[in-house]
């Protein structure tokens, strides 16, 4: 009886026909066979997240992310337009099609309900209502020259966070540890602060893509205990612990050794032993209580308003401290499609004083030349409202303009760049695609999107999807 070969490729019994990688891998007991495999084992051996040194020298190293879900709107915010007082209620006629399916029926020009003050040595223009923002406008770097894609939260939302509006791909954060490495390797390189409800698109807004599963974000719940089952049930000690992750590691090594191609399980063993290692470090880390009273009081901890945004960002510098390379946190509910003063009001509230507070601590600390903040939504709001009469003015979304601003981490702070129209519909200065700026948050950090790739699906990928160019104004 003639047997036909066998190749242990994966996923592979003796009597399938191999794969390219499967021959590869069974090409046998030459020499080349043996260093072709060492460099394979080596690669497998070689921890993910190590940190890394960038393509150029950067001054920023971590990133704390605030993502104002919803689509915050820029002319109520940081881009006034006093062309809109004489405008107000005067019928509004849409010269793109951007978004006609939501129009149904006349529309009106709508004032900004807040007034606007330059605040700072640096003049930056500011709804009155950002109380404790203003007081450390010189250290933020505004950019109104923004557009996207898509006027559909989810898809504005993914396009925002990874580059893509179908989802799929890997997030920013992924990227960034991808490209350098975190600097605790007993915590996530990426940990994400959302809200009770996650945003929309989901944990897609944070996912590893076709990256290596070592690199997804690592969300930590609301309420209730961030990571569930951290703490070892009653009884199980660290020895047993121990031992019963040698023995699994011992069984899950062989297995990978027989699918070599399966990075699927490298991850999960990492996570095994990460997790381990987490359960020391992370109740430290997420403890607040040991905060001196100051510093709460600082970021508004034990006020109604400003507590559940206060707690994450405190949070969002402790990790940081710690060596996580990426936090995002998120806000949500900011789509005021009525009643804007309100909606807006209100949420400014909740951000305010943390946001500054988070500035201003990482100052004194001597963080904030290394850590780069991004404050942003998925898209801006146009200047017209369908609702006339009362007080329920609001706005619909737009991707042709928005504001987004960055501290710390080398940006170009006390400067606006970028500009709309009089009346906020669309960036008409400094113009550029959010390819653009994700590029340029990488080169804040040291990285080159041209050289930051990852081959998938036959082709080398990147964040920017087909490459962008660098915003050099927002660089110091």
């Amino acid at each position: 009886m003639k047997h036909l070969p066998f190749f242990p490729c994966a996923g592979a019994r003796a009597l399938h026909a191999p794969t390219r990688r499967g021959f590869l891998y069974g090409l046998g007991a030459s020499l080349g066979s043996v260093a072709f495999t060492s460099l394979l084992g080596e690669e497998t051996n070689k921890n993910p997240l190590a940190p890394k040194d960038g393509h150029l020298p950067a001054k920023a190293k971590n990133v704390i992310f605030l993502m104002m879900e919803g689509g915050p709107s820029h002319i109520d915010t940081f881009d006034p337009k006093p062309m809109l007082a004489k405008m107000h209620l005067k019928e509004f006629v849409r010269e793109d099609k951007q978004a006609s399916a939501m129009q149904g029926g006349k529309r009106y020009y709508v004032q900004s309900p807040f007034k606007f003050i330059k605040a700072g040595q640096s003049g930056a223009d500011m709804a009155d209502n950002w109380t404790h923002l203003a007081k450390v406008a010189d250290d933020i770097c505004f950019f109104r020259g923004c557009t996207v894609d898509s006027v559909n939260h989810p898809t504005a939302m993914y396009q925002m966070n990874c580059g893509n509006r179908f989802g799929g791909d890997p997030g920013i954060g992924p990227w960034v540890n991808y490209g350098l490495g975190t600097l605790n390797q007993d915590l996530p390189g990426f940990i994400v602060l959302p809200e009770v409800s996650y945003p929309q698109g989901g944990a897609a807004n944070w996912s590893n893509g076709y990256l290596p599963a070592s690199f997804q974000g690592t969300p930590l719940r609301a309420k209730g205990s961030p990571i569930l089952d951290l703490t070892p049930p009653v009884g199980v000690g660290t020895e047993r612990q121990r031992r019963n992750l040698d023995l699994l590691a011992k069984i899950n090594s062989t297995h990978a050794a027989q699918h070599p191609s399966h990075d699927e399980l490298a991850a999960r063993m990492d996570n095994y032993e990460l997790a381990f290692r987490m359960q020391m470090q992370v109740p430290e880390t997420l403890d607040l209580s040991k905060e001196d009273a100051k510093t709460k009081e600082l970021y508004g901890i034990g006020n109604d308003a400003t507590d559940s945004f206060g707690r994450k960002c405190l949070l969002a510098r402790k990790l940081i401290e710690k060596g996580v390379r990426f936090v995002q946190l998120y806000n949500g509910s900011w789509d005021s499609h009525d009643y804007i003063e309100r909606a807006h009001g209100n949420l400014v509230r909740g951000v305010d004083q943390p946001i500054a507070a988070l500035i201003t601590d990482l100052k004194q600390r001597g963080l904030l030349d290394s850590t780069l903040i991004v404050w942003c939504g998925e898209f801006g709001r146009t200047p017209d409202n369908g609702v006339r009469g009362g007080t329920a003015y609001g706005r619909d979304h737009n991707a042709n303009a928005m504001t987004i601003w960055l501290a710390g981490g080398g940006c170009n702070a006390g400067h606006t760049l970028g500009a709309t129209d009089e009346l906020g519909m669309a960036a008409v200065e400094g113009k550029a695609h959010v390819r653009d700026f994700h590029v340029t948050l990488l080169r804040l950090l040291g990285l080159d999107d041209n050289k930051l790739t990852y081959y998938h699906a036959g082709r080398f990928k990147q964040l920017s999807q087909f490459g962008g160019t660098v915003i050099k104004g927002l660089i110091a």
